[in-house]
C-alpha cells in the first residue's frame, strides 16, 4: 500500500510538471525499466521536449511488520520561463522528501 501511494505521488508531480498541450509532439527519446522481481525496480526515461525522470526503488525490512519500500529518484522538466527545474526526492517509511532549488525549505 505505501508504495503505491508513493509511486502516485511521483506520477502526480511528474504529470502537474508541465502543460500536456505543449507537449504533444513529444518524442520519447530513452526508456529504461528493470524489474528485479521482489527486490526492486528500476526506471528511467527521457524525451524530446526536455523532460527527464529516474527512480529505483527496494524493499527495507523485509518478513517484518515494518517492510515497505524505499524509493530514490529524480525529475526535470523546462518550466513556462525557460528554466529547468529538477527535484530529486526519497520516499520511505518517513514518507516523501523532496529537494529542488526552487522548493521552499523548512525552518527549523
Amino acid at each position: 500500500m505505501k508504495f503505491a501511494v508513493v509511486f502516485f505521488a511521483a506520477l502526480v508531480a511528474v504529470a502537474l510538471a508541465k502543460p500536456l498541450d505543449s507537449d504533444k509532439d513529444a518524442q520519447v527519446l530513452k526508456y529504461d525499466f528493470d524489474n528485479i522481481g521482489v527486490d526492486g525496480y528500476q526506471h528511467a526515461y527521457e524525451t524530446s521536449n526536455g523532460i527527464s525522470a529516474s527512480e529505483e526503488g527496494h524493499v527495507i525490512n523485509a518478513g517484518t511488520e515494518n517492510e515497505a519500500i524505499a524509493v530514490r529518484g529524480q525529475f526535470s522538466y523546462i518550466g513556462a520561463d525557460g528554466v529547468t527545474y529538477t527535484v530529486t526526492y526519497i520516499a520511505d517509511e518517513n514518507g516523501f522528501q523532496p529537494q529542488g532549488d526552487h522548493i521552499p525549505k523548512a525552518d527549523h
